[in-house]
C-alpha cells in the first residue's frame, strides 16, 4: 500500500535532441501538496532530474547528491524492460543524521526516462 504522504510523480515531459539544451518538467504530488518546475540539463534524465529538484527546492533544501545511476537490461528486443537503480545522497547542506546515508530507489519500464525518473522519486521517498 502506498503511503499518502509520499511523493508521486503525476506527469513528465522532457524535450532534447543533438542540437538543443535538454528541458524537462515535472508535476509532483504528496497529500495535498502540488509542486511543479522546469528545467534544463544535459541530457533528458539530468533535465528531468533537475526539475525535481526545482519543484521540490523548499521540502529537500539543496539538491541531492546522485551517488549512482545504473541501467539494466533485462530481456531483449523492442518489448523488453530496462531496471533503473538510483543511488543519491542527502544534500551537502543537511546536517546531523539528515545528512548521512545513500538511498536508492529503482524502477522498471520499456522507456529507459521514465524509469529513471520513477527510480528517482522513489529515491526521494526514502531519503
Amino acid at each position: 500500500m502506498a503511503r499518502t504522504d509520499a511523493l508521486h510523480l503525476t506527469r513528465w515531459t522532457v524535450t532534447s535532441g543533438s542540437n538543443v539544451q535538454s528541458r524537462g518538467a515535472v508535476v509532483i504530488e504528496a497529500g495535498d501538496h502540488h509542486w511543479q518546475a522546469a528545467s534544463q540539463g544535459n541530457g533528458a534524465v539530468d533535465a528531468l532530474f533537475s526539475a525535481v529538484d526545482k519543484a521540490l527546492a523548499d521540502v529537500l533544501a539543496g539538491h541531492p547528491r546522485l551517488g549512482s545511476y545504473d541501467v539494466h537490461a533485462l530481456a531483449e528486443g523492442p518489448a523488453a524492460e530496462g531496471l533503473v537503480t538510483v543511488g543519491i545522497r542527502p544534500p551537502a547542506s543537511a546536517e546531523g543524521e539528515r545528512g548521512a546515508g545513500e538511498y536508492t530507489g529503482s524502477s522498471r519500464n520499456t522507456n529507459i526516462i521514465a524509469a529513471s525518473i520513477e527510480a528517482y522519486v522513489e529515491a526521494l521517498n526514502a531519503m
